[in-house]
């Protein structure tokens, strides 16, 4: 399971304004949190009831004896007159998607339109091949990538704002090759598209930076609406199969840090020589994780096995929630 989070730029503001961290301003202590979660969610126990009678997971099974997918991990082929317009104007525009280079389950789901009839898209920049060679990942891979398109930030900016759209994902894969990570381009992306759309709704989900502070502040001031990451494993970092009681205590973390959104799904091997599915996590788990996530204050949770990042369904309910937050700020 890949839990994610998007912190809404607003509440960034304050952390990014100087790279020294400071401590999150926020009443709700870690003890406090614990203390209220103990009373009124689903605890550890709930997720060990799940355990005992097998409906936390299912089994993979061997190497040698796979077991089939369960059914809810089971999706339609993409198509509909909408997929057919964006994959064909994607290849006129030369954009990349990270929807088609991660193999995202959603992709005919969301370039449809889905049951709204909006269709979405999430914009990859800084090329298509990363310095990472991370083994769950579809994306290319390479230690030398071809230097980034000068000239990408104002097309992509163009294209964009050519779609008509009011929410848009930009995303990057990792360049370890430059000085900056890449944050520069990144944030000249959002500034560029901005100009051209003031009132269109921007998310950008970025790499870790290697850490640089320095880098996330660049994007984090440069006019985006929502500050995304994705968080790929728990705190002790190695092998997927982490425990219930690993995932809320990063629930607990991202949750004390300010994020506002988290979103949790499933791991799906790209391809045989990707790194093996630990375990299929059930519906019924996942719509737990939900609860205690809502219950901990996060304003918005989506889990589910095909929840991805920018999943479209989060979208719309952080753009409402952005725009209500800016209509409080204007009144105030």
């Amino acid at each position: 399971m890949k839990p994610r989070f998007q912190t809404l730029s607003r509440a960034l503001r304050s952390f990014s304004t100087t790279i020294e961290p400071t401590k999150p301003q926020f009443e709700q202590t870690l003890a406090s949190l614990r203390a209220r979660l103990a009373a009124e969610s689903p605890i550890i126990s709930d997720f060990v009831d799940l355990q005992s009678n097998d409906s936390y997971s299912v089994e993979v099974g061997t190497k040698k004896k796979p077991l089939p997918k369960p059914k809810w991990m089971k999706e339609a082929i993409p198509g509909g007159e909408k997929y057919v317009q964006i994959k064909k104007k994607l290849r006129e525009l030369k954009l990349h998607t990270v929807c088609e280079e991660a193999k995202c389950p959603n992709l005919g789901e969301c370039w449809s339109g889905g049951e709204t009839g909006t269709a979405t898209a999430t914009i990859m920049i800084l090329g298509d091949t990363c310095t990472r060679g991370c083994r769950f990942c579809n994306v290319k891979t390479s230690r030398t990538p071809p230097p980034p398109d000068p000239n990408e930030p104002g097309n992509v900016a163009e294209a964009i704002a050519s779609w008509g759209l009011d929410y848009v994902v930009i995303t990057s894969v990792d360049r370890d090759d430059l000085d900056d990570q890449g944050s520069g381009h990144f944030a000249e992306t959002v500034q560029k598209l901005k100009a051209l759309k003031p009132n269109m709704l921007i998310e950008a989900l970025v790499p870790d930076f290697r850490g640089d502070s320095g880098c996330v502040q660049k994007v984090a001031t440069s006019g985006l609406d929502v500050f995304a990451h994705n968080i790929e494993t728990v705190e002790e970092l190695q092998r997927c199969g982490e425990t219930p009681e690993q995932v809320v205590k990063t629930m607990e973390k991202v949750r004390d840090a300010g994020v506002d959104v988290m979103t949790f799904g499933q791991y799906m091997r790209p391809s045989k020589r990707h790194m093996p599915v630990s375990e299929y996590i059930t519906p019924e788990a996942f719509e737990k994780y939900r609860v205690l996530g809502m219950d901990m204050g996060f304003r918005y949770v989506a889990s589910g096995p095909m929840v991805r990042s920018s999943y479209k369904a989060g979208e719309f309910y952080i753009k409402s929630m952005i725009e209500s937050d800016r209509t409080a700020a204007s009144v105030s």
